[in-house]
């Protein structure tokens, strides 16, 4: 153990005597290898940070759920067949009652219409706040956590109360301080008034879009259908399915249900898309995987341009070195060693280009606000970093390497 200790530290001082004594071709030669681990590591950090962020926001939508609606949450593109979709019939209040009994696999049926407009307090105005009006399940689906005030409470849904509970942002922009919002009357779409009751605690920007509490205000949907038509108001049906019922199972009652529900022929087309959100967990791993793959590429080409560098300068130390490498194998020292020796060098050297990779990607890290979403680097990702240093720093002092431990002791201290 001691003798490998004295090959490691002989490596490294050898390694840190040829920084300083080149450091203009050191570092030069090194660019290759530094901007390789920078591609990987930004990639990495920022898909992984990316990836996390956005399946946070598509859990937040519901685990296991189903929303049912005319539309189909798939890529619209140019084959998406809009036309086919916009002519179905909407969802209602009175489907999701019946799917509450029709369907044993639900543990949660909530119902959703959603309008944009704006609320005023006095003088004061904002455009652009979303409504939503929602059914009593909705949370259960959708955990919504409470800063200040209440909930809405099983009698506001049963009497359709002009009450509702508001978003951080919309608070901040109504009354300055949000800790204000509670108890305020405000005046809301048609002239209709409510009481803020509650205070929903400030969620932060949604990269897919999501449900943007923030910039929100949550009512009973009865309150909310005195303002705006329902099916004008992009009516949804959510399912949650029991933990113990596979989504294959649910999406079957459920297909079953709304086609007995809408009293649907077998021979006729479903009207209405089942869109699974965990569909959507898979489908966003999948391209995120993609994206890994392409930051793979640019950086394994990277690591080979600079791979040669780090073999180049190793070339050169083996010449400079002849004799020295002569006199420690006149002296007794293994060819092993030597081959040791100058592999772990050229693996240091790696790790000196690596290091220089991080630097730049925890440099990115620091800007990672302005992307919208943080970046971060998990310990794994700069473990894989610093194995790739060691991986190409062997595969391109093996040749340099090779030619010093094979050296002839008596020739090698002639060559000076």
């Amino acid at each position: 153990m001691r003798r490998v200790f004295e090959i490691l530290g002989s490596s490294l001082n050898l390694t840190w005597q040829e920084f300083k004594s080149h450091k203009v071709r050191t570092l030069l030669s090194l660019s290759g290898v530094a901007f390789g681990i920078f591609c990987i590591i930004s990639v990495l950090a920022a898909v992984n940070s990316m990836e996390y962020a956005v399946q946070k926001d598509i859990k937040a939508l519901g685990s296991n759920t189903v929303y049912i609606d005319k539309w189909e949450y798939a890529d619209g593109g140019n084959d998406y067949p809009w036309w086919k979709y916009v002519k179905r019939p909407d969802p209602s209040f009175d489907e999701m009652l019946m799917l509450k009994k029709k369907v044993p696999a639900a543990a949660n049926v909530a119902f959703n219409i959603s309008t944009t407009s704006t609320l005023e307090v006095g003088d004061n105005s904002i455009s652009g706040v979303n409504y939503y009006g929602i059914s009593e399940e909705f949370s259960n689906i959708q955990p919504i956590e409470i800063q200040q005030g209440r909930y809405l409470q099983q009698a506001d849904f049963d009497y359709g109360t002009n009450v509702f509970v508001i978003g951080y942002e919309v608070a901040v922009n109504l009354f300055g301080n949000p800790e204000k919002a509670v108890g305020q009357l405000v005046k809301m779409k048609e002239g209709k008034r409510g009481l803020v009751v509650g205070l929903i605690k400030k969620q932060g920007k949604s990269i897919i879009g999501g449900w943007e509490y923030d910039n929100s205000i949550l009512m009973p949907v009865a309150f909310m259908r005195q303002m705006v038509r329902e099916k004008n108001s992009n009516p949804v049906i959510m399912v949650q399915g029991k933990e113990t019922v596979p989504m294959a199972q649910l999406k079957d009652e459920l297909a079953g249900a709304m086609r007995s529900v809408r009293k649907l022929k077998p021979t006729e087309d479903n009207d209405f898309s089942l869109n699974d959100i965990d569909a959507f967990s898979s489908f966003a791993s999948d391209i995120f995987g993609n994206i890994n793959k392409g930051g793979w590429a640019i950086a394994a080409l990277s690591l080979v341009v600079g791979m040669f560098g780090v073999a180049n300068i190793m070339f050169v130390t083996v010449r400079e070195r002849t004799s020295q490498i002569g006199l420690k194998k006149a002296i007794g020292a293994k060819s092993s060693t030597i081959l040791t020796e100058f592999l772990l060098e050229s693996a240091f050297l790696c790790i000196m280009g690596g290091l220089l990779g991080v630097a730049g990607v925890f440099l990115l890290t620091l800007a990672s606000s302005a992307v919208g979403f943080p970046v971060f680097i998990a310990p794994s990702i700069l473990a894989l970093a610093i194995g790739i240093c060691v991986l190409v720093g062997v595969l391109a002092g093996i040749i340099p390497a090779s030619i010093a431990a094979k050296m002839n002791p008596v020739e090698a201290i002639r060559s000076k």
